[in-house]
């Protein structure tokens, strides 16, 4: 063999070593998928439709290796107490796999930041509205006598005396007072009165009181998510498009008789729910 043969035998054993280690990298990122930042969206009031399409959402992360974590991104005023506690559930069952930031746009409020503590960081606004903690309820009419209907106890049409409703909204108020701390935790910078007080902050306000983390958008939700689950190269994924999720149908809010929305559920209750003024009319 002459010299420039061995030479390029030399040469082509070279370049084949550096092209195996390539090869096998790009067999293995055709197997292995991209890590992906899954975004859950919350922007209605919290009810039957929405806490369904969250859920369907949240499971999907959850069973899904390549979503690494979730963004959610809140612009609600909160809902009912039964479907917000279920979110709240499926959100601590997620945690315990994979992290989850909170992006709030416009408000999280009520049941809304309910679902916000739940979680491991909180983006907002300066102007996003957030708090609002605190349960609001509609006691049932007082019993009377209908003549024309026969029932076989005094609480059967009414379902509860009035009493019994005022103490399981102060129990549920109990319940997300500790919501709140276990969430927030040391972050937390005010006294009692004027976190539990019921009031809804502006976002400056509320990165003062330890209500929230930090100001931000979806795309820092996104950063901090990856930066939580130690991932790079990642794209985001709206996860309603693959986990077929439906957010749409119902109407919780009560409607006028011309057919516009109110700010108040239609159907009487307990609720996680901001509910804001009406204007005063001149």
């Amino acid at each position: 063999m002459s010299d420039a043969d061995a030479r390029w035998e030399r040469t082509r054993s070279f370049l084949l070593w550096l092209a195996i280690p390539l090869i096998l990298g790009l067999l293995a990122a055709s197997i292995v998928p991209q890590p992906v930042i899954g975004v859950i969206r919350l922007e209605d009031a919290i009810y039957t439709y929405t806490a369904q399409s969250m859920i369907k959402q949240i499971r999907y992360a959850a069973d899904h290796p390549e979503v690494r974590a979730v963004v959610l991104v809140i612009d609600s005023p909160g809902g009912t107490v039964v479907d917000t506690e279920s979110i709240y559930m499926e959100l601590t069952r997620l945690r315990e796999k994979k992290p989850v930031v909170t992006v709030v746009n416009g408000m999280s409020a009520s049941g809304g930041y309910y679902l916000t503590v739940n979680t491991d960081y909180v983006f907002a606004k300066p102007t996003s509205l957030v708090g609002n903690i605190g349960v609001i309820g509609y006691l049932p009419p007082a019993p009377f006598v209908i003549e024309d209907i026969i029932t076989t106890g005094p609480y059967k049409l009414w379902g509860a005396p009035r009493d019994s409703d005022m103490r399981q909204v102060e129990m549920i108020k109990q319940g997300f007072f500790e919501a709140v701390k276990l969430g927030r935790g040391d972050k937390l910078t005010a006294d009692d009165s004027v976190t539990f007080s019921g009031q809804i902050w502006a976002g400056i306000d509320a990165l003062k009181l330890g209500i929230i983390d930090e100001f931000g958008t979806e795309n820092d939700g996104a950063k901090k998510a990856a930066e939580f689950a130690n991932v790079a190269n990642y794209k985001v994924l709206d996860l309603a498009i693959p986990s077929g999720a439906d957010p749409y149908g119902g109407i919780f809010f009560a409607q006028s008789s011309d057919g516009v929305s109110m700010p108040y559920p239609k159907e009487a209750g307990i609720y996680m729910l901001y509910i804001p003024p009406l204007p005063i009319k001149q």
